[in-house]
């Protein structure tokens, strides 16, 4: 595998954001498929669920339900078709690392739980390369020893 996506990258590529340009030029360049776990598809799903609860308390906030229903539908195609993937991995290594990496990063850093969680993963699948476009993500991971992008 070369390269593990967060969830700021599936934005990006599955929601039309400023990321989104960026998201797709780097998956064109990609020679292959778009690995995930059932991790990280979880905080999908989740996430683009808390913004369609936003935007109904406040229209000028998160996402409109449509728009969360066709990025889950976009990627639930994707692995179907096979542009993207779903991934195996040991969920007890991915916590080892992750308390591994919280405990050298969470106390100076500010390291967010879903953000450790998604560069153990990396780490665990033997990634080169971490998708982000969240700044402490990003310093995280390449803290890490991965290579961030794009």
């Amino acid at each position: 595998m070369r390269a593990y996506p967060d969830t700021s990258f599936l934005y990006g590529f599955y929601l039309k954001q400023s990321t989104s340009p960026a998201a797709a030029a780097h998956a064109a360049t990609m020679k292959e498929p778009l690995h995930i776990t059932e991790l990280l598809r979880y905080e999908f799903r989740q996430s683009l669920r808390f913004q369609v609860w936003r935007r109904a308390l406040n229209p000028r906030e998160g996402v409109l339900r449509a728009d969360a229903d066709s990025a889950l539908s976009q990627l639930e195609a994707d692995l179907l078709s096979g542009l993207a993937v779903l991934v195996p991995c040991d969920f007890q290594e991915v916590l080892r690392r992750a308390d591994d990496l919280s405990q050298r990063h969470t106390i100076k850093e500010g390291s967010r739980s879903f953000d450790i969680l998604h560069v153990a993963t990396a780490l665990h699948l033997a990634a080169k390369e971490f998708l982000t476009f969240d700044e402490k993500q990003r310093h995280l991971a390449a803290a890490a020893g991965l290579a961030v992008k794009p």
